[in-house]
Formats: C-alpha cells, sequence, structure tokens
C-alpha cells in the first residue's frame, strides 16, 4: 500500500511552537514507516520525518498563514505524482479535501475541525462533488451537525507519551494553553485565576491580526505580576509549564473538535479543569482523570480540587487511550476499508 501523507502548509512537521495538526501528522508519518508502509510525507522543506518528505517550499510561510495560493502551491507536488500512491491521506483542510478528492486517487480526510456554520456548509458541499473521499473524525462529538456525511471512522488523535516526563512539582498557578481566541478562552482563565487569587501563564500562539486584537483588548489589560503571558512556547517548555501548575484549564465555549492539550496534560500527570463542551467529555472522565464544569461558576468551584486527581491515574490514562501506536492501527484500518470500498486501487497495490 502506498499512501500520500498530506500535511498543512503552514508550519513544518513537528512544529517548533504551535501546530497540533502537524504534531500529529509527524506521530502518524513516523508510525507508518515502523509500522511497514511506504508512505510518502507532503509537508514543508524544514520538516522532519522517518518518511520521505516532498515539498512546495524549502520553510513554512508562516507569515503567509490562510491564503489559498500557498496553500494550492503545496497540492502541485501531490497532483505530478498522483499516479503513484494507492490512498492519499489529507489533514491540510477543505482546500486539500476538495482537490485531492478530485483527482480520483481513493481519498481519506481527517477533519480537525467544527463543521458547525459556514465550515459546516462547505463540508457538505464538498463531500457531495468528491466522489473517492472518505472522512475521519477526531471525537464522536464533531460529527454531530453532520452525521451523514461520508465517514469512514473515528480516530483520536494521540502523543507520544515517552516525551512527557511526569516530574511533577506543583505550584499555586494555573495555565491556559493554546492559542489567542474568543472561543479558547483565555480570558476567562484569568476571570477563574483571579476569583480564586491564584497565579495564571498564558501560553499561546498570538500572530494572526484577529489574535493581536484578541489579546490587545481582552488579556493584555489584565497582565501583571500574578496573570502573565509567556509567549508562544516549544515542547520542552510547554513540559516544564505543565509540570509546574496546579492545573490546566480548558475554559473553551466551542464545540471543540478534539483539543490536543488536555492529553498532553494528561500525559503530564498534570490535572485538568475543562468546560463540558465539545470533546471535554468523550477525553476527560469527572472526577477520575479531570474535573469537568457546566459553567463557569462551577470551573470556579472545582479548581480547588485538582490535586485529588492521581497523577499516575493521569499518565495511565493517556498510555492507554491516547498512544501513536493505538492511532496508527486506528487509521491503517481506514486505509484498508477504504481501499475495500475503492476496489480499483486494489488493482494498483498489487500491481
Amino acid at each position: 500500500m502506498r499512501v500520500a501523507v498530506f500535511s498543512p502548509v503552514w508550519f513544518p512537521v513537528p512544529p517548533n511552537r504551535y501546530g497540533g495538526i502537524e504534531a500529529i501528522v509527524q506521530l502518524l508519518a513516523d508510525g507508518l514507516v515502523e509500522a511497514g508502509v511506504d508512505v510518502t510525507l507532503f509537508a514543508s522543506g524544514d520538516s522532519v520525518s522517518e518518511a520521505p518528505i516532498v515539498s512546495a517550499f524549502d520553510t513554512a510561510p508562516s507569515e503567509r498563514i490562510g491564503e489559498s495560493y500557498w496553500e494550492l502551491q503545496h497540492l502541485l507536488p501531490f497532483l505530478e505524482r498522483r499516479d503513484q500512491f494507492d490512498i492519499v491521506h489529507d489533514h491540510s483542510g477543505l482546500v486539500g479535501l476538495t482537490m485531492l478528492g478530485l483527482t480520483g486517487c481513493p481519498t481519506i480526510h481527517t477533519v480537525h475541525g467544527p463543521l458547525t456554520g459556514d465550515p459546516g456548509d462547505v463540508y457538505r458541499k464538498v463531500c457531495s462533488i468528491v466522489p473517492h473521499a472518505g472522512l475521519i473524525s477526531l471525537t464522536h462529538n464533531q460529527r454531530r451537525p453532520l452525521p451523514d456525511l461520508p465517514w469512514l471512522a473515528n480516530v483520536p488523535n494521540a502523543v507520544d507519551v515517552t516525551r512527557y516526563p511526569t516530574n511533577r512539582r506543583p505550584g499555586d498557578a494555573l495555565l491556559f494553553l493554546g492559542r489567542m481566541s474568543p472561543d479558547k478562552g483565555a480570558h476567562r482563565a484569568i476571570r477563574v485565576a483571579k476569583r480564586l487569587g491564584r497565579p495564571l501563564d498564558i501560553a499561546a500562539k498570538c500572530r494572526e491580526p484577529a489574535e493581536i486584537a484578541y489579546f490587545d483588548e481582552f488579556v493584555a489589560p489584565h497582565l501583571n505580576g500574578d496573570i502573565r503571558y509567556v509567549g508562544e512556547v516549544d515542547h520542552t517548555e510547554k513540559c516544564a509549564l505543565l509540570a509546574s501548575a496546579h492545573a490546566l484549564i480548558v475554559p473553551i465555549e466551542w464545540e471543540e473538535p478534539f483539543g490536543l492539550v488536555m492529553i498532553e496534560a494528561l500525559a503530564s500527570g498534570t490535572p485538568v479543569v475543562a468546560m463540558r463542551r465539545g470533546s471535554v467529555p468523550e477525553i476527560l472522565r469527572h472526577g477520575e482523570t479531570a474535573f469537568i464544569a457546566n459553567d463557569l461558576a462551577e470551573m470556579i468551584a472545582l479548581v480547588d480540587r485538582a490535586a485529588e486527581l492521581d497523577p499516575a491515574r493521569l499518565r495511565q490514562e493517556a498510555e492507554t487511550r491516547f498512544t501513536v501506536a493505538r492511532m496508527v492501527e486506528g487509521y491503517l484500518q481506514a486505509y484498508e476499508t477504504m481501499i475495500v470500498r475503492e476496489p480499483a486501487s486494489v488493482l494498483s497495490a498489487v500491481a
């Protein structure tokens, strides 16, 4: 089986700092190689992988994020080689699903974003005209707005637990990890910290105009010695913050498709206090591996209970449910299902 794996174009694989999708793509590509799959990774030239890499750019054009011209450029190397593959596995978004799905090559597309509002409308239209595509969800809740799309499998994200030390040395500070967005809720994390009189470390991507505007209005006015913006952190810095945090606060107000930071916290043995939205109830177990709140007042009340959670139990949850091996196996099963669905690819695979 010859598989092409497509990463988003905007960040290298693995990412230097922010880039949850790119982190997953790296784990998947390397895991497929280890499983003996003939895989080619389509990513920027500054990426690193056990798989051979084909690139349209020497470095990821992070400063041009969101410009479709660069996304189309990213797809061209595959279009020139599409007959070399039995399956293309896309993680790059709707442009990738549309263009790759129209090539005739069986296409698997992992939906990393929401399916509500405009994105959901576009997914519905694209899937109606792309005959060779199967979709992968990250959680079952992610499918709820559009359960009739051509779903192939549900494959949760994973972490390499060996890269997350469990040397917990918790202090009083709370931690917010993610990006600057009202949906993610850094401003709500600030409210929680202030109500409890606890310090708060905010580690978040803040590059795009909307992120900067949100930061300037809702976050920057509250920064002081206790409410700290530490910037966009790399893996080592993230692990240090998780190790020292009393708890990771996830005050989301949207239907989050997954939430990688939550399983990173589990792998680190760091308690999570999260809002009951989106993927949260599928990933976390209230009172066992996290505390899940129905509103901000309940979140404030639950924070002080975070120390009740056993770090070893949290780590065990990551090692059981969110391993790379489990994710890779889920995708391999999806590839086999797709080959059965698309008999022409079987002929190609055994030629």
